[in-house]
């Protein structure tokens, strides 16, 4: 419920008591003031969500608490109370930064009509502010392809999509499981509703429950205001839970509870929120694979499973690479504004015969270099679509067919990896870094855990810069021996 805590600024104790009364019969946090004065402690200690105001107040106007209201990063939304119905006082309020505007004496279905107005308000805005926020962008594209895996896919989604049920959506990196999602999204009956992304793998596992449920002010450090998690600004739409294999085990509990019970406590609150989500949630990984190794709940996986969406790989699906590329080099070429003519047969070719481990995404990232380096006027071939000269780093199908050592330099060296001479090219610290991670890899026969602790950084972050690198989601080759 986007709306929780009102202020009521009124001189007048019986109308002040009246709302008041009113407000707590709706189950709303209401504090009381009769000044501006008073008003304004209440909204230095703490975040509301609304105020009522009165226009004639004993140490100032109404006006002038809206106006002041304005200049503050947090405000709350403004209903103005007042006994005069002049259409001027209206329009100065309106100017000043009201919201609404309430006439005395006024009815118990006057405050239902202005406080829904506030709640749909108030929702569309937050909902629009974490949109703004959000710089990731949809790649705008359709599922593109005529093979019959993709028919089949689009078929299942033209099923499921109307439906309310939970939806995983499995798939190895880059095969547009978002885009899946957001299909599902526009089918459904919630397609005009908020549609609310989160990638768990991206978010650090301090900050993920905050993420998911919201938090109040203070409940940690720099937890300066009540904020809405992504649960509260999803309802009655839907959320997408990105990665969620990489949720921690304390984290999944709670969403257990939510997808059970839709209803959840944000982090240092006590007040249970209900919310109406529609839920999807993808992985690159096998769950069922992480649940025998007790890396993910049995009984939250059974919650996410309800129905099942496989995405076929790119190199299951090789009839949509030629209609896939020719897409892609027509959106990079007005992108970028390079004028391409088209793509050579050597290679439609060379693309055919890829394995494509990095998968949609690959081609898309293939596409794109070969527009931004492509003379005006050109075609794109084989060697601008860097297929010719041996495997690219995402073809490395796991850590075995890896190099045996992988030097930080670019001459040949034999033992650990160094950083080089002063007669030796200077590497990127992009490059440094690939090739550090990918010689602790080799270091650890591809367990990449012990590489992770080798390179001091957590494993989320290694599979996420492997997801980068093109190197498809292989679970880590030490299960047998555990984590």
């Amino acid at each position: 419920m986007p709306i929780e805590k009102i202020i009521v600024l009124e001189d007048d104790m019986i109308i002040r008591k009246h709302l008041e009364q009113q407000l707590r019969n709706r189950r709303y946090d209401v504090a009381s003031a009769s000044t501006i004065a008073a008003a304004q402690e209440l909204l230095s200690k703490d975040t509301f969500d609304l105020i009522f105001v009165d226009v004639s107040l004993p140490d100032g106007e109404g006006t002038d608490l809206l106006r002041e209201l304005q200049t503050r990063a947090v405000r709350p939304l403004a209903v103005v109370v007042t006994g005069n119905a002049s259409v001027q006082l209206a329009v100065d309020c309106m100017k000043a930064g009201a919201f609404d505007y309430l006439i005395k004496p006024f009815s118990s279905e006057q405050i239902d009509v202005t406080l829904k107005k506030a709640e749909d308000f108030s929702q569309i805005l937050k909902v629009n502010q974490f949109l703004t926020r959000d710089e990731h962008e949809d790649s705008g594209l359709e599922l593109i392809g005529q093979s019959k895996p993709i028919e089949r896919l689009r078929n299942l989604i033209n099923r499921v999509g109307p439906a309310q049920a939970t939806v995983l959506i499995q798939g190895e990196s880059g095969t547009g499981k978002e885009l899946v999602a957001r299909a599902l999204f526009r089918k459904g009956p919630r397609a005009g509703a908020p549609f609310i992304k989160l990638n768990c793998a991206a978010v650090p596992e301090n900050l993920i429950e905050s993420e998911f449920f919201g938090h109040e002010r203070g409940a940690f450090t720099g937890a300066m205001n009540k904020r809405e998690g992504r649960f509260e600004l999803a309802h009655g739409g839907t959320i997408l839970l990105d990665e969620i294999s990489e949720v921690s085990p304390q984290v999944q509990a709670k969403l257990l509870r939510v997808l059970q019970e839709r209803e959840f406590e944000r982090v240092g609150g006590s007040k249970t929120i209900k919310v109406d989500v529609r839920v999807i949630a993808t992985t690159n990984r096998r769950l069922e694979e992480s649940v025998e190794r007790k890396e993910f709940r049995q009984d939250l996986f059974f919650r996410l499973n309800v129905v099942p969406i496989p995405v076929p790989p790119l190199r299951d699906r090789l009839d949509d690479v030629p209609i896939l590329a020719h897409e892609f080099m027509l959106r990079f070429s007005r992108k970028h504004g390079v004028r391409v003519k088209g793509i050579a047969d050597e290679g439609i070719k060379a693309l055919m015969s890829h394995s494509w481990p990095g998968n949609v995404r690959e081609l898309q990232n293939l596409v794109e270099h070969a527009v931004i380096m492509s003379d005006e006027g050109g075609m794109l071939d084989r060697e601008s679509l860097r297929l010719g000269a041996g495997p690219t780093p995402g073809e490395f199908r796991n850590f075995e067919t890896a190099p045996a050592i992988i030097p930080l330099h670019a001459g040949e060296v034999s033992g650990a990896p160094v950083l080089g001479t002063a007669d030796q090219p200077v590497l990127s610290l992009a490059e440094l870094e690939r090739r550090a991670i990918f010689h602790a890899l080799e270091h650890t026969k591809g367990n990449r855990t012990h590489a992770a602790k080798l390179l001091e950084i957590s494993i989320r972050t290694l599979r996420n810069k492997l997801n980068e690198y093109g190197v498809s989601s292989r679970e880590d080759t030490d299960a047998a021996v555990g984590e």
